[in-house]
């Protein structure tokens, strides 16, 4: 092997650990679940386990619930990505210029994200309880409800304690993500904005939100995976219910999972989701002029 086939192999050799981890990692359970997702596979007959083709897929779709599922998934995403980006960006332009105690300030609003789910999911379960709830217990001492509300077995009210909850829990992501951008906005810019005489919301249009445009498309991009594929905060304080009526389609898929024990219909149910947000991704950067953000 000569010098220059040497040079052209050495980079693979470097990537060549991690790449195979990947595929241990990753590659594996990914092709496992998608041959899961054609057969009858039953924890409750393991020893029974056969290709069904397409039948998981014609049960999926046949799911009396399928288009509630589907309906409550688009609603937690996008009411919580949205709410979440704009108190984010308001968070992280209250932060940026410097003033007396900001470091504190910081780490009391960022404090949520450091809270496990299931601790968020707890709170928040034990704060909306209809009997005991201390939302509850409030908003009677201000007059505004007369009797205490079953917010979590409500339809409608349950998935709504949801998404504030997952609103509440991701709005630090989005401060810290922009407020890092903010900070990286070359400070010149604005001092030749103010010699031209720009306003404030001309300068935050024309200059500011171009600079960070790349970090919002990369953090709504990630942020709506995350909270699309999330299923903890639903199981933990509703357990999907009232009748499906606060469940999404990750976390139906774990009750089939591990309540049902019906790996197959599961797995048929992950196979959905990698392509939903496979098509969404592709589409959203490709919408977004991802490539070109950040260009002037």
């Amino acid at each position: 092997m000569n010098l220059k086939t040497k040079k052209k192999i050495m980079p693979y050799l470097f990537v060549l650990p991690v790449l195979i981890l990947l595929l241990i990692m990753y590659g594996y359970p990914l092709v496992k679940s998608i041959i899961m997702s054609m057969q009858d596979y039953k924890l409750t007959s393991v020893g029974d386990v056969a290709f069904n083709h397409f039948e998981n897929f014609k049960k999926m779709f046949s799911d009396t619930d399928f288009l509630l599922l589907l309906k409550n998934s688009l609603i937690y995403v996008v009411i919580s990505v949205m709410v979440q980006f704009f108190l984010g960006l308001l968070l992280a332009l209250c932060l940026k210029d410097k003033f007396r105690g900001r470091g504190i300030y910081q780490s009391i609003v960022f404090l949520p994200w450091a809270f496990s789910s299931f601790v968020v999911g707890l709170m928040f379960r034990w704060s909306f309880n209809g009997e005991y709830g201390v939302v509850n217990d409030i908003l009677m001492k201000l007059g505004i409800i007369d009797e205490n509300v079953a917010w979590l077995g409500t339809p409608g009210l349950s998935l709504a304690v949801v998404i504030i909850a997952m609103i509440w829990m991701g709005i630090p992501f989005f401060g810290i993500m922009i407020l890092a951008a903010l900070q990286s906005v070359p400070e010149d810019i604005y001092e030749a904005a103010d010699i031209d005489g720009c306003g404030m919301f001309r300068k935050f249009f024309s200059l500011t939100l171009p600079y960070i445009k790349p970090t919002i498309i990369m953090t709504v991009l990630l942020r709506t995976i995350w909270i699309f594929n999330s299923f903890d905060l639903i199981v933990i304080i509703t357990g999907g219910g009232p009748v499906n009526y606060s469940q999404t389609l990750p976390s139906y898929m774990y009750s089939k999972a591990f309540s049902s024990y019906d790996f197959g219909l599961a797995s048929a149910f992950g196979v959905l989701l990698i392509v939903i947000l496979g098509i969404y991704a592709t589409l959203f950067l490709k919408l977004s002029n991802y490539e070109k953000a950040g260009d002037f």
